[in-house]
C-alpha cells in the first residue's frame, strides 16, 4: 500500500525528520489562499501514487498567489500515468545547495533491511544505479541490533557529507529506520534530502510503501489508503482478499499461488502471448472466491481467452471447477477458456468442467495449457 507524499511526510515528522511543511488543497482557489498565508514563492506538487510527477508537469514553482492558482488549475486537470490528479501539496519553496538520496528497503537476498545513500539525489535512484552504481553507498542492518552510529557515519562519509552535518544526518537516518520498522514498511525514502544554504538538512520529498501483510497491526495507517488510486478491479480484488494486478495483455490468468502465477505468466509470454493480469486466488479458495476472481478477469474487455492453472493441494480442484461453472452460468462469456487442474480431486474437477456444456478446453501440463490459451486468444473474436 503506497502513501502520498504528504502522508509520508507527516509520518516522518513524528520520527524527528525535518520535513518541508505544507498543506493539501483540492481546488485552485484553496491553493491561492494557502500561497497567500504561507508567503511566496511556493511549490505546487501533484499528489498521485506514481513516479515521474515532475517530468509530467505535476510539480511547479509559483512566485505569486495568482501564479499558484494558475499552475494548480493546470496540475489538477492532469492525468499522470493514467491517474487523475485530485489534490496537490502546497509548500514553501526551499533554497537548495545540494540534493541527497536516502532510503531503506528489504534486501531479500541478505534477509535484512538495507539503507542506501547517494550524493546524486533528486533523480530516480534506479537510474543512478544503472549509470553510476558507485555513487550509491549501502549498509545492511541487523534487525536484532538495529541501525548503529558507525553505519550512519559510514554513509555520511561515503557520500561526501560535510562533517558538520554528520550528527544531523545520523538522526535523520535513525528516524527513517524507526519509521520503516514500526510502520511495517517495505520502503521508506527521502528523495531529495537537501542541504540548504544555511547548512540545514531538509526532506523535500517523502515516500513510504507499507507491507499489506502488516496492516492488521496498523488500523490508523490502513485508513490512509486512497481508494481513488485503485482500479475498480483492484479494489474488488482487495475487498475479496485476492492478489490481483491488472496488466496490458489479452490472456486472463487465474492461478493458486504467487510463484505458480508468475511461472504461468512467463510461459504464456514464452509461447508468444501476453498475460492480462496477475491473479492469485490463494490456498483453500472455495467456489465463491473462484467465481469472484473469474468475474474480475472477464470484466476486462481486452481479455480474449482465460487460462486456469490450479494445482490442487489445499485448494480442491472440484471446488475450483464448481466456481468456474457457477460464474459461467451467470456471465456466459463469448471467449475460450482453458483449464489445467492438477492435484486433489482433479478427476472430479475435470469431470465437472467437461460436463458443464461450456466447451472448456482442458490440458494436463502447463506448457500444453499455455499453448492452447495463446492459440485461443489469437483466434478469439470477442465482441
Amino acid at each position: 500500500m503506497k502513501l502520498h507524499e504528504y502522508q509520508s511526510k507527516r509520518i516522518f515528522a513524528r520520527y524527528g525528520i525535518p520535513v518541508q511543511e505544507g498543506e493539501v488543497a483540492t481546488t485552485p482557489q484553496e491553493v491561492r489562499s494557502l500561497a497567500e498565508q504561507m508567503g511566496c514563492p511556493v511549490v505546487v506538487k501533484a499528489q498521485v501514487l506514481v513516479g515521474g510527477r515532475g517530468k509530467a508537469g505535476g510539480i511547479k514553482l509559483a512566485r505569486t498567489p495568482q501564479e499558484a492558482e494558475e499552475v494548480a488549475a493546470r496540475i489538477l486537470s492532469l492525468q499522470i500515468k493514467g491517474l487523475p490528479v485530485r489534490k496537490v501539496l502546497v509548500a514553501r519553496a526551499a533554497d537548495i545547495q545540494q540534493e541527497i538520496y536516502l532510503g531503506i528497503v528489504v534486501d531479500r537476498a541478505a534477509a535484512r533491511p538495507v539503507m542506501m545513500a547517494s550524493s546524486e539525489g533528486g533523480v530516480e535512484i534506479e537510474e543512478v544505479a544503472r549509470t553510476h552504481p558507485e555513487a550509491i553507498k549501502k549498509v545492511h542492518i541487523d534487525p536484532f541490533v538495529g541501525l548503529r552510529g558507525y553505519q550512519t557515519l559510514s554513509l555520511a562519509k561515503g557520500i561526501g557529507l560535510p562533517p558538520a552535518l554528520h550528527r544531523d544526518f545520523g538522526r535523520i537516518a535513525q528516524g527513517l529506520y524507526r519509521s520503516f520498522v514500526e510502520c511495517d514498511a517495505s520502503l521508506a525514502e527521502i528523495n531529495p534530502l537537501v542541504i540548504t544554504p544555511e547548512g540545514v538538512l531538509l526532506a523535500l520529498d517523502a515516500k513510504i510503501v507499507l507491507d499489506d501483510n502488516g496492516l492488521f497491526r496498523h488500523p490508523d495507517l490502513a485508513e490512509l489508503r486512497d481508494i481513488d488510486e485503485e482500479t475498480p478491479s483492484e479494489r474488488a480484488a482487495r475487498e475479496a482478499g485476492l492478489s490481483f494486478v491488472q496488466l496490458d495483455g489479452d490472456i486472463g490468468c487465474m492461478v493458486n499461488g504467487a510463484g505458480l502465477a508468475m511461472a504461468t505468466m512467463d510461459i504464456i509470454q514464452h509461447f508468444g502471448g501476453m498475460p492480462a493480469n496477475f491473479l492469485d486466488i490463494g490456498g483453500g479458495a472455495r467456489a465463491d472466491r473462484v467465481a469472484t476472481a473469474l468475474r474480475l478477469i472477464l470484466a476486462d474487455p481486452r481479455v480474449k481467452a482465460v487460462l486456469f492453472n490450479i494445482f490442487g493441494g489445499i485448494t480442491r480442484c472440484d471446488e475450483v471447477a464448481r466456481g468456474i461453472v457457477s460464474v459461467l452460468e451467470e456471465v456466459r462469456p463469448n471467449i475460450p477458456i482453458v483449464a489445467r487442474l492438477v492435484g486433489t480431486n482433479e478427476a472430479e474437477g475435470r469431470q465437472i468442467l467437461e460436463s458443464s456444456g461450456y466447451g472448456i478446453i482442458t490440458a494436463t501440463t502447463l506448457a500444453e495449457a499455455a499453448q492452447k490459451a495463446v492459440a485461443a486468444a489469437t483466434t478469439s473474436a470477442r465482441d
